[in-house]
C-alpha cells in the first residue's frame, strides 16, 4: 500500500486494495466529542487511511479478502490537547480473545518490579492490602504484589488470558472494568488500597465509567495509578507505530490532571520510564482525601508548556517528521533487498504490524518475522501477511538484516544478539530516523 501523506487532513474512510473496509457503523464509530473535556474543536494531525487491527493475527490462508480494515488517524483536542485516534473500534472485537501477552523480557521484568516497588512506596501499601489491576493480562505484574504479601485481583476482558492468569494463581475477573464490575469486586473483596492500570488506560473510550469505578472501589487514602505512553516522547520521536486502533488516547500530564479533576480525583505524582518508547506512571487519589501532590506533576506540566505542546505547531511538526520516516524506511529496506540482502522482522509486536502496514512493507521486502509469543507463531501478520516464526527459525540461516520492530527493547536485543552482530549481521532501527546498526557502530 503506498503511503498516504502523513499530513493529510480529514477523517474519511478512504480506500485500501486487498481487504474490505469495515462499515464503520457496524463495529466502529468516528470520534466527535473529546473523552477528556467534551470539546469538539479538533486539529487533524495525521491520517493513515484504512489499516487492519494491529493484533489481528491470522492463520495462513490462500486468500485474506475478508480481513477487516478500519480508518486510522490522529486528532488533537485544542481545548485540553488530548491526542485521540479518529475511530473507536468495538472493544468486544478487540479484546475478548487477545494475542498480546505481557513480555517476559529482562527489561519488562525489571520494570514491573520497579512499578510494584514505586506503587507500594507511594501508596503506603502493607501486607494484606488489596491490589486490583485492570487489563491485568496473564498476571505477571500482580505476581510482584503477591510476592510482597498483598491480596491481588485482576480484571481483564480477554477470557483466554484471564484463564491463563487464574491457572498461575492470580485470580482474574474476565470482564471490562466499570462502575458495575468495581461494585462487584468491592462487595466480594472489600475496598482496594491500589488500583493499577498498566498500558490499558489509553485503550479505554469510556474514561468516565472507569474513573467512577475507581472512586467506588478505592478505600480512604487509596491510590489510582496508571501507566500510559507519554505524548511528549511520542511527538519527539515521531513514533507513529504507537498509533493503532487499541490505543485510543495519547496523554500529556496536564491533560490527565484535567481529566482527574473533572471526576473527583487529584493528580498526586508522576514518574517517567523509558519502556515502550517512553511512558509515565501517574498517581491519583480521591479529592476528598486531601492527599498532597508532589512537585513532579507541576514540573512535567511546565516541560509540556515550554515544548509548545498546547499549540497547533507541535502537531504539524510531528506530522512532517512522521511523513519523513514513512518515506525513508521503505526506501532503505527496498534498496537492501534490491542489493540481494535478506531482511526479516524482529518482534511481531502491535507496533511492528503498524510500522509495516503504514510503510507498505510486505513479504517482498520482509521475508518473515520472529517472535517469542507462542500465540503468534505459525500465523501471519495482519494486513501484510508476513509469516511469524519462532526465533529458532533463524539459527541455521539468519537474515542479513533484522528490521527492529521491537525497537523499544533495542538495548536488550543488541546484547542478546551479540553473536548475530559479531558475524556481520545488522539491524535497521526505524525511530527516530531509520538507521542501520552494526557491531562496529555499537562498539
Amino acid at each position: 500500500m503506498p503511503a498516504e501523506p502523513a499530513h493529510a487532513a480529514g477523517r474519511g474512510a478512504g480506500r485500501r486494495e486487498g481487504g474490505p473496509l469495515v462499515n464503520v457503523g457496524e463495529s466502529a464509530r468516528q470520534v466527535t466529542g473529546c473523552r477528556v473535556c467534551g470539546g469538539s474543536d479538533w486539529q487533524d494531525v495525521v491520517s493513515f487511511g484504512p489499516v487492519p487491527l494491529a493484533n489481528g493475527f491470522l492463520p495462513p490462508a490462500e486468500s485474506y479478502e475478508d480481513e477487516p480494515y478500519y480508518p486510522l488517524g490522529v486528532i488533537s483536542c485544542r481545548s485540553c490537547r488530548l491526542m485521540s485516534v479518529t475511530h473507536v473500534v468495538d472493544p468486544e472485537v478487540l479484546y475478548r480473545s487477545y494475542s498480546y501477552v505481557t513480555s517476559d523480557s529482562e527489561t519488562m521484568t525489571r520494570h514491573m518490579g520497579r512499578v510494584a516497588e514505586t506503587c507500594c512506596k507511594r501508596g503506603g501499601l502493607a501486607a494484606g492490602d488489596l491490589v486490583v489491576e485492570l487489563g491485568s493480562n496473564t498476571g505477571q505484574q500482580l505476581a510482584e504484589f503477591r510476592r510482597a504479601g498483598m491480596r491481588v485481583l485482576g480484571v481483564d476482558p480477554a477470557r483466554n488470558l484471564a484463564e491463563v492468569a487464574s491457572e498461575r494463581g492470580i485470580p482474574t475477573l474476565p470482564e471490562f472494568f466499570s462502575a458495575e464490575s468495581a461494585g462487584t469486586v468491592r462487595a466480594e473483596h472489600g475496598p482496594a488500597r491500589l488500583i493499577l492500570g498498566r498500558h490499558v488506560f489509553a485503550h479505554i473510550d469510556d474514561l468516565a465509567g472507569v474513573l467512577a469505578g475507581a472512586r467506588a472501589l478505592l478505600g480512604p487514602g487509596g491510590i489510582f495509578a496508571i501507566e500510559v505512553p507519554y505524548a511528549v516522547d511520542l511527538l519527539e520521536q515521531a513514533a507513529f507505530d504507537t498509533i493503532y486502533h487499541e490505543h485510543l488516547s495519547y496523554f500529556l500530564v496536564r491533560t490527565l490532571a484535567t481529566l482527574f479533576e473533572r471526576h473527583g480525583l487529584c493528580a498526586l505524582d508522576v514518574e517517567r520510564f523509558p519502556v515502550h518508547g517512553g511512558s509515565i506512571l501517574v498517581f491519583a487519589g480521591r479529592s476528598e482525601d486531601g492527599l498532597t501532590p508532589g512537585p513532579a506533576v507541576a514540573d512535567l506540566i511546565s516541560l509540556e508548556e515550554r515544548a509548545g505542546l498546547f499549540d497547533d505547531a507541535a502537531y504539524r511538526d510531528f506530522a512532517r517528521h512522521t511523513d519523513r520516516v514513512r518515506r525513508e524506511l521503505p526506501v532503505l529496506v527496498r534498496r537492501l533487498v534490491a542489493e540481494g540482502k535478506r531482511v526479516a522482522g524482529y518482534g511481531a509486536s502491535a507496533k511492528g504490524t503498524t510500522i509495516l502496514n503504514i510503510c507498505g512493507l510486505g513479504p517482498a521486502e520482509v521475508e518473515f518475522c520472529i517472535d517469542t509469543t507462542v500465540l503468534k507463531q505459525d500465523k501471519v501478520l495482519p494486513g501484510t501477511h508476513i509469516p511469524v516464526h519462532s526465533p529458532d527459525h533463524v539459527e541455521v540461516r539468519p537474515p542479513d538484516y533484522f528490521l527492529l520492530l521491537a525497537w523499544n527493547y533495542a538495548t536488550e536485543i543488541f546484547q542478546k544478539e551479540a553473536g548475530f552482530l559479531a558475524s556481520g549481521g545488522r539491524f535497521i532501527v526505524p525511530f527516530p530516523t531509520p538507521t542501520v546498526v552494526s557491531a562496529e557502530s555499537l562498539g
